[in-house]
């Protein structure tokens, strides 16, 4: 019987996500084996500064693609927002999996919403996108820079001086938190989510026929679909997660993706959005792209992208 090597992020978050593929897997009766590598990536190493001053696309995925390339894994096993907009020719995505809950959500110490917070309240997130949204609902808050896992940062709410932050809801529910944790939803008006957030992505070697098709049997077609035109998006606007951009799609009844793109100034005085639907979901990112270009989103990038480079 041959094995199946899944590797993945050291986080417990990751390691969830992947015990649940396998279980997935098994439950369909699948002939394989499996084991799991932990890989310790550069955005897990280098946790004293923000995301955006890591730098670099893959921040979650080169050192996991770099152990598939080389077999000592056949499977990766990525939240889908960690995964650059192009992937190398040698890997493809062999499935997505049916979406989590997307949104963004508030933790508060005192149970105070995001509209509720005192002026000068400290809200925590490693993300420039939540925090442009954050500032553009809230000026009167102060952001501050907040990295580590779920837990680390739950800690860090209780120890330090946050009077809030902003996690994913999907990671807080796969962990198995209680709803009660959950001091606010953030409806995607105020906080669109990033691109893929709430679905995984299975990746294996193109020439690994046997493993693609057998991770093709957990791939959804709805969230395929619709993060297709969400990639396609980030793609065009040659985003990642060091920029403030955001984009949620979602499969209308008659087969058409409705897509809303969002590219924001860190400081959250600009925030730009359009949305559109369409039958073609690359051809529905690029056109949503084209029309927050005309906006101005690409000048918004680059100044971030120059101030980043010369911190």
């Amino acid at each position: 019987m041959r094995k199946i090597v899944i590797g993945t992020r050291r986080s417990k978050l990751a390691l969830t996500q992947t015990h649940w593929v396998i279980e997935q897997l098994k439950q369909l009766g699948v002939p394989y084996e499996f084991e799991v590598k932990e890989i310790v990536t550069k955005g897990d190493r280098i946790l004293d500064v923000t995301l955006s001053k890591v730098g670099g696309k893959g921040l979650f995925v080169k050192e996991i693609e770099a152990a598939l390339r080389s077999g000592e894994i056949d499977v990766a096993v990525h939240s889908m927002k960690d995964v650059p907009s192009e992937l190398l020719e040698e890997f493809t995505l062999a499935a997505i999996t049916e979406r989590e809950d997307p949104r963004d959500v508030l933790v508060s110490e005192d149970g105070h919403t995001l509209d509720e917070l005192p002026a000068g309240a400290i809200v925590g997130t490693s993300s420039l996108r939540r925090s442009a949204q954050i500032l553009h609902r809230r000026p009167d808050v102060q952001v501050k820079w907040i990295r580590g896992n779920v837990e680390t940062r739950l800690r860090k709410l209780k120890e330090e001086d946050f009077s809030a932050i902003v996690l994913a809801a999907a990671g807080l529910k796969r962990l198995g938190y209680d709803e009660d944790i959950i001091t606010e939803y953030l409806d995607k008006d105020v906080c669109l989510p990033a691109i893929g957030q709430g679905a995984l992505g299975l990746e294996c070697r193109v020439d690994d026929v046997e493993t693609t098709e057998l991770l093709a049997k957990l791939h959804h077609e709805e969230t395929g679909k619709a993060v297709l035109a969400e990639r396609a998006f980030l793609k065009e606007m040659n985003g990642g997660c060091q920029v403030p951009i955001g984009g949620y799609a979602t499969v209308l009844e008659d087969g058409a993706v409705f897509l809303t793109g969002l590219v924001g100034s860190p400081d959250g005085k600009t925030i730009l959005k359009e949305a559109k639907s369409g039958m073609v979901a690359e051809e529905l990112g690029k056109e949503v792209s084209s029309l927050l270009t005309a906006q101005g989103a690409g000048a918004i990038l680059e100044k971030v992208r120059s101030e980043l480079e010369g911190s």
